[in-house]
């Protein structure tokens, strides 16, 4: 599952697009430089702690498949975002 919508204007401090699959989230971050925008990615676990739901930045040996995956997706929309800025209408 992919959410966020590349032309809609994020909230400060917020990604500007996540990728999840199962309890596994990348969340895409944009850096505006004078060189133009550079994006950092954080992988994160979600699990529930009673009715609270928390992240981990630790995982397990059968969540590395779903991180390697996000990791792929969350490079993939880099690079397409990277190439939508630069090619010209």
């Amino acid at each position: 599952m992919s959410k966020a919508n590349a032309s809609a204007k994020p909230k400060a401090n917020a990604p500007v697009h996540e990728v999840r699959m199962g309890s596994i989230k990348a969340a895409i971050w944009a850096n505006d430089t004078k060189n133009g925008s550079r994006h950092s990615v954080k992988i994160t676990r979600l699990y529930k702690d009673g009715d609270d739901w928390r992240t981990a930045d630790t995982f397990g040996r059968d969540d590395l498949p779903l991180v390697e995956k996000v990791a792929a997706m969350a490079h993939a929309w880099i690079f397409q975002e990277a190439q939508r800025q630069t090619d010209p209408d």
